[in-house]
């Protein structure tokens, strides 16, 4: 039992990495199957750039707006923005915001990332893309010292069509991959440098100790866990109560709820600070000595949520 919790607890420490590694295994199968299923480059001047660029870059779109929709924190910060701009920027703190969303939005970018580099690393896309380009510069890139013959059948490499001889179709061919590949590591080693020097500035300024900021990272995580436990066991004996009442023919009971303002407090973006060492805002809210402890009797929503049972 004790080498199961051992083995258990080093997977669960090591939560990101393993979905991280899960997500790249994703994203190269995924990418395989565009490649090997659905993806056959026209081969001609006028659909080459447009098609190869949207097998390209449309995944990586897609998964940016994944990331985004599927963000808690995002709408954490974004809900009820637009009738209370002030949400955004609480007690005047509008840099600290933005910081939120830059973090949000670059944990966003990780799947789309892996996506690019993935593609551009196996190359067919980028092959199809710009050998349909028209740019004299990319032309003379290619068909430089060579027969008028290769600015014609440019185009037709990425398939079997070309009228090039297969020596020449292969040095093109091979020219096309190796820009595809570099470019892929490229991107590669801008992302993993970007997250280094990132990481390194955000620690460098933070206002907590290494071991401080570790213990704080497990709060926020161990509190999120207790959270969504808590609030389905509310939730379920709140249901019990209100399906009795109802079935009962009777009043229901009383059963105490936070304010609304105690929600609006908690649901806030969070920034530390020295002079009130809490980890996040609902134990900023809990202990304070000026909270308002009267609690709602009935919860009231807005029918604008568009919450409905089916």
């Amino acid at each position: 039992m004790d080498n199961f919790q051992t083995v258990l607890r080093f997977f669960m420490n090591q939560k990101a990495t393993i979905g991280y590694s899960f997500m790249a295994l994703l994203t190269i199968g995924g990418e395989r199957v565009f490649s090997m299923v659905s993806f056959q480059c026209p081969c001609n001047h006028d659909q080459n750039f447009a098609y190869g660029l949207t097998f390209l870059l449309g995944p990586a779109a897609v998964l940016l707006v994944l990331g985004l929709f599927f963000s808690s924190r995002l709408w954490r910060l974004y809900t009820g923005c637009c009738l209370n701009p002030m949400k955004l920027c609480p007690r005047g703190m509008c840099l600290g915001c933005l910081k939120a969303f830059m973090s949000i939005f670059t944990g966003a970018c990780v799947a789309p990332i892996m996506w690019l580099s993935v593609a551009l690393l196996n190359g067919t896309f980028y092959e199809c893309a710009v050998s349909g380009l028209d740019d004299n510069v990319v032309v003379d890139l290619f068909c430089k010292n060579k027969t008028t013959k290769c600015r014609e059948e440019l185009a037709r490499v990425p398939c079997d069509r070309s009228k090039l001889s297969d020596h020449e179709r292969m040095e093109l061919l091979l020219m096309l991959r190796a820009q595809s590949q570099i470019l892929g590591w490229c991107i590669i080693i801008v992302a993993a440098f970007g997250g280094l020097i990132g990481t390194c500035c955000t620690n460098c300024r933070s206002k907590v100790s290494y071991l401080q900021l570790t213990f704080w990272k497990r709060y926020v995580e161990k509190e999120k866990e207790r959270f969504d436990s808590f609030a389905v066991d509310y939730a379920t004996k709140l249901a019990e109560r209100n399906l009795q009442s109802f079935f009962e023919n009777k009043d229901p009971e009383v059963f105490p709820f936070p304010s609304h303002k105690a929600w609006e407090e908690i649901s806030a973006h969070y920034t530390f600070s020295r002079s009130d060492q809490c980890y996040s805002t609902l134990q900023r809210y809990v202990e304070r000595t000026d909270r308002d402890y009267a609690p709602e009797k009935r919860p009231v929503l807005d029918l604008e949520h568009g919450i409905e049972m089916h």
